[in-house]
């Protein structure tokens, strides 16, 4: 489950309306969707002041200590956290074993509104990726086979 992931561009525009529904149903400040490589897939709302590289990467660590925690207790993983700030809360859901949600809230919103919208997010975002998991098997090898290394040189200007 840790092999790159292609997003094609059909499926990345309905995870984007995904992020974009929930970011406004849940009166969110953002939302996040992150690999468990830490690679961030997508996002929707305020993030001009935020370091989404780092946020990205950060609830991936975040994602797998709190993994090893589970396991302690017997547990798969913890599917679902909460982080309750001063100002800010954050809401992290996985998502099919593969990707997590993260959505970050004020006191515009409320903890229940945001694990409502957010149950409902994750379903469509399963399907999105069950559907991207399995063009991913159909093209096999085949994504990249049509680049030549003439591409490549052209690319990086080698040619």
């Amino acid at each position: 489950m840790n092999s790159p992931m292609v997003l094609y561009e059909a499926e990345f525009k309905q995870i984007t309306t995904v992020c974009d529904t929930l970011h406004r149903d849940a009166s969110a400040k953002a939302v996040f969707l992150v690999d468990k490589n830490g690679q961030l897939l997508a996002n929707s709302g305020d993030t001009a002041d935020l370091d989404t590289t780092s946020l990205a990467s950060l609830t991936a660590g975040n994602i797998a200590a709190t993994g090893g925690l589970a396991q302690l207790l017997g547990e798969k993983e913890f599917a679902i956290q909460f982080h309750e700030g001063e100002k800010d809360n954050i809401h992290i859901s996985l998502v099919g074993q593969r990707v997590i949600l993260v959505v970050i809230f004020d006191e515009r919103s409320s903890l229940g509104l945001v694990r409502l919208r957010v149950r409902k997010a994750c379903l469509d975002l399963a399907g999105l990726f069950e559907v991207i998991h399995q063009k991913a098997s159909e093209q096999g090898s085949t994504v990249f086979s049509e680049i030549t290394d003439d591409d490549i040189d052209n690319l990086f200007g080698d040619g």
